[in-house]
């Protein structure tokens, strides 16, 4: 079956942008669109999509509200809501979690990336804007802690992160670059290897780190202190 999407946005233009990258996904429909935060709510309600797409700045009920009414703690049969807007704050990325939204993008980003979220949400998982994630992500890395003598073990993480098995040098290069926000098409470029390769280091990596997406993978890396080296 493919994914429901339902667009909220108060710019025709982005309506249609977006409209136009989901509808080429032959797993995805648009079925709905709407131009200000009351109308997206209402309808969300009544459609019940797979993924709700919306803007933060609308008339009336704006994207950051309209999450919580639609994900939000309080909601008894929440729906899977993604975040794509031009602000680039972090007070909006923090509120849009903590409402409940499965995802955080800019809408500057790669039509690649729209539709990687939009899956992920419908799947009940997370994905971030690389940038975002990786301007978040820093502030869990911690301060290095060295005991006298000893040098750190990259493997041997400093949180409560635990390994099912260690990862190959090769995974840590990919682990580095997804840390900093590369997509697998930059990754791919960087460590010159293809795209489906890349997809089975990223599957070996999550089932290793027992992460459901990138965004994990992410702080894992940071939390760690993996990212120190490497390309």
């Amino acid at each position: 079956m493919k994914i429901r999407v339902l667009i909220a946005d108060d710019q025709d233009m982005i309506r249609s942008a977006f409209r136009m990258i989901l509808g080429a996904q032959p797993d995805m429909d648009v079925v709905a669109e709407a131009s200000d935060g009351d109308d997206a709510v209402e309808t969300a309600r009544r459609i019940r999509p797979d993924v709700c797409l919306l803007d933060i700045r609308m008339p009336g009920t704006d994207g950051l509200a309209a999450t919580r009414l639609l994900a939000g703690p309080d909601v008894p049969d929440p729906l899977n809501v993604l975040i794509a807007t031009t602000f680039d704050l972090d007070e909006y990325v923090y509120e849009a979690l903590r409402n409940g939204a499965c995802g955080f993008l800019l809408k500057d980003g790669a039509p690649a990336l729209l539709a990687e979220a939009v899956r992920a949400a419908a799947a009940g998982n997370s994905l971030i804007s690389p940038s975002v994630t990786v301007r978040l992500l820093r502030h869990m890395a911690p301060p290095p802690q060295r005991q006298s003598g000893s040098r750190p073990d990259p493997l041997a993480p400093r949180t409560s992160a635990r390994l099912r098995e260690p990862l190959t040098q090769r995974e840590l290069d990919v682990v580095r670059l997804v840390a900093r926000g590369h997509t697998n098409e930059e990754v791919a470029g960087r460590l010159y290897v293809t795209h489906s390769t890349v997809k089975t280091h990223l599957g070996n990596i999550q089932r290793k780190l027992a992460a459901r997406n990138r965004v994990e993978i992410a702080a894992w890396a940071w939390e760690a202190g993996v990212c120190a080296g490497g390309r």
